[in-house]
């Protein structure tokens, strides 16, 4: 894990029509103006990439995934299936994603980051909104590593809020730590990612649902610091 704060600006758009989520957003991210949220559907932003919660196996069959394939096409849930194919063996874990060309203007890149394993799974009690947030944007570094400048700009949804059934304070707060992450530091690869995730986060349960927690770098501080 290295830090990386001399990164090209990113402009970040979340967006969802459930005004629940919108809300929940704007409490987590008071302190992060930079960020512009605001309610309505994914498919009305002008940005490089969307970011669509997916399942482990790329089938784009329900919530946000079939929205955007139904917009896009039948072919970019091949694509997205190739390159879970060929970059996980057919199976992409939690806390990894794949960055793909859409095939139209807007977006130009489609990011599918796994909420859960199998399609509408409870992932309520589990970490995987940070999981996923953390390697959406992880995928967005790795995309601007190869072609540098690709994605400047990205639309997220309220990701687990809707078949994962993730209260929407719970999904804010855990976005807002996968966005901290972003800003904050690189990984060697998705594995260091999930590590440094899941042992920061483990004890998350046992704090109030409206705190929020930053990811620190374990070399200097081995316990999380935690704030409203």
């Amino acid at each position: 894990m290295t830090m990386d704060r001399a990164q090209l600006p990113l402009k970040v758009v979340l967006t969802d029509i459930n005004t629940t989520v919108v809300e929940a957003w704007r409490a987590a991210f008071a302190d992060t103006p930079e960020i512009e949220i605001r309610a309505g559907s994914i498919l009305d932003e002008t940005v490089d990439a969307w970011v669509s919660p997916t399942n482990s196996r790329g089938r784009m069959d329900g919530g946000v995934d079939a929205v955007i394939k139904r917009h896009l096409g039948v072919g970019i849930q091949l694509r997205v299936q190739r390159a879970i194919r060929d970059r996980f063996a057919g199976k992409l874990p939690v806390g990894s994603a794949v960055c793909v060309p859409s095939g139209a203007a807007n977006p130009k890149f489609l990011i599918s980051a796994p909420t859960m394993e199998a399609s509408s799974q409870n992932v309520s009690e589990t970490l995987n909104v940070a999981l996923a947030c953390a390697a959406a944007f992880q995928a967005i570094h790795q995309q601007n590593s190869k072609a540098p400048g690709s994605i400047e700009s990205v639309a997220l949804v309220g990701m687990g809020a809707q078949t994962g059934r993730v209260p929407a304070r719970v999904c804010a707060n855990l976005m807002w730590t996968g966005y901290t992450l972003f800003n904050d530091f690189t990984f060697e690869d998705y594995d260091d990612l999930r590590h440094t995730i899941t042992a920061q986060l483990d004890d998350i349960e046992k704090a109030p649902v409206d705190q929020r927690v930053r990811i620190t770098p374990p070399t200097t501080r081995p316990t999380p610091s935690r704030r409203r």
